[in-house]
């Protein structure tokens, strides 16, 4: 079996493939205190039943590659890839820097390269809320960055001095009447207007309509919002980015 790694901010997801089909999904915090031997337990206690033929990694965590690296090796008695721009990725990357480009956002683009029609235009609900666009002719040429759901709520609790930390949650009207009501409004609605306005900002850009891809945790919340639905839902679209990176360089 295959194991997929994405090291992000917050969370560190794995993904197990039989071939093209994900069997298994989990997801644990980005801890950066945690040692390699503590990660090669965690690994172990996961995964550690499957028969781990091969490994490939996307991280956002520099600090953390060289322990889950470690981790993986012991674990599994495998080199993993590590998702980097001098690998074989399988698209243009059409950046005026291509190595400022996340290793996520790299197995979205990619992701999406193989399952949707062009331009495609992926929103990644993680730590931040990213677009990654895929032109018609199948080029990557870049994105947007805003900040995510939850950095938005922990910012307004932890910079003002009356403002709740409140769970995210569902929006129930544009007017809120009390504090969270309001919160919810401006984070929830307003990310959803964001993402409305910046689509149709950036199919201007591409000079025709994409289908429009969501992924990541918040993805079913905000898309109750929007005046435009998304096209799919894919939770599973980094790691099937990473699947199909892996056998592309295996």
């Amino acid at each position: 079996m295959l194991l997929t790694i994405d090291i992000g901010n917050t969370n560190i997801k794995l993904g197990l493939f039989d071939e093209e089909a994900i069997v298994e999904e989990y997801k644990i915090a980005s801890d950066k205190e945690l040692t390699a031997d503590e990660y090669e337990i965690l690994f172990s206690s996961l995964v550690g039943k499957f028969n781990i033929e091969g490994c490939i990694i996307s991280s956002v965590v520099d600090e953390l590659n060289e322990k889950i690296k470690i981790a993986v090796k012991n674990s599994f008695k495998v080199e993993p890839i590590f998702l980097t721009t001098k690998i074989n990725t399988g698209i243009k990357i059409k950046l005026k820097n291509p190595n400022e480009a996340g290793g996520d956002r790299i197995a979205n683009a990619v992701g999406a390269y193989v399952l949707y029609k062009h331009p495609v235009i992926v929103v990644d609900f993680g730590t931040a809320t990213s677009f990654d666009i895929v032109n018609a002719k199948g080029e990557f040429v870049g994105g947007v960055i805003a900040p995510g759901i939850r950095l938005q709520m922990n910012s307004l609790n932890k910079f003002t001095s009356k403002l709740p930390r409140i769970e995210v949650a569902e929006s129930k009207s544009a007017i809120g009447d009390n504090t969270i009501d309001a919160v919810l409004s401006g984070v929830i609605r307003g990310c959803a207007c964001m993402i409305d306005g910046l689509i149709q900002q950036c199919e201007k850009e591409l000079g025709q309509k994409a289908v429009i891809v969501a992924t990541g945790g918040y993805a079913n919340i905000i898309a109750k919002y929007l005046n435009r639905p998304f096209d799919f839902i894919n939770p599973t679209l980094t790691l099937e980015g990473l699947r199909y990176l892996y056998r592309l360089n295996s």
